[in-house]
């Protein structure tokens, strides 16, 4: 137990035991609701590294605890060997990059046996703006003029061309800076949306419950 204790709390496996708290650490709040597995996929690009197709926390979770693991049985040798003095902190110094190495094959190893149980979400797409509200941001909109800023589902705002095919034959349907619109239709060819007028009051409400 002294050995291990020792081997723990020297270099370099003292490194990745501070980094497998902050892992543990991590988990706990997924499992207390107070975080998402998912909350640094937008943060992190781990593809360059080969661990894509998983979330950010599993490929990373996995490369710390394997990193701690070999570097304590890397510590483990080195103080076995009796070595000192230089000798002994490039010991440490190689059983540091060893350990980075090793994780890195083992993870790799790993997910591509397990990336399948992770479908990858499709990418973004203008598509997915059809049927969103927008606000003109033109002060009027043509068959061949006109933007206006619609929210994306993450939060972010976006300027998009848009078009309105007829001309206006009520007061209405004429689009001012400030109006609201609904994107109805994306033409991929010329990268507009048709747009046509949206008043909140005319969208359809749920159904009140009967009373029983």
């Amino acid at each position: 137990m002294t050995e291990f204790l020792s081997a723990a709390v020297s270099f370099p496996a003292v490194v990745f035991g501070a980094a497998l708290v902050v892992v543990v650490c991590f988990w706990l709040l997924v499992l207390a609701g107070a975080a998402g597995h998912d909350s640094f996929d937008t943060d992190l690009d781990t593809e360059a590294v080969g661990f894509g197709g998983v979330p950010v926390s599993v490929s990373v979770s996995l490369f710390i605890v394997i990193s701690w693991f070999t570097g304590l049985t890397g510590s483990v040798l080195v103080l076995r060997s009796g070595a000192t003095g230089t000798l002994r902190a490039v010991l440490h110094l190689a059983v540091l990059a060893g350990a980075l190495l090793i994780a890195r094959g083992v993870v790799r190893m790993l997910l591509r046996r397990f990336r399948r149980y992770f479908p990858a979400e499709p990418p973004p797409s203008r598509q997915d703006f059809v049927g969103q509200v927008c606000t003109i941001r033109t002060g009027s909109v043509s068959a061949d003029f006109g933007q206006a800023e619609v929210a994306a589902a993450d939060g972010s705002t976006a300027i998009v061309q848009v078009r309105q095919p007829l001309r206006p034959s009520a007061p209405g349907d004429v689009f001012t800076s400030g109006s609201t619109g609904l994107l109805y239709a994306y033409d991929a060819d010329g990268e507009f949306f048709w747009v046509s007028p949206y008043d909140a009051a005319l969208a359809p409400r749920p159904l009140p419950r009967k009373a029983v």
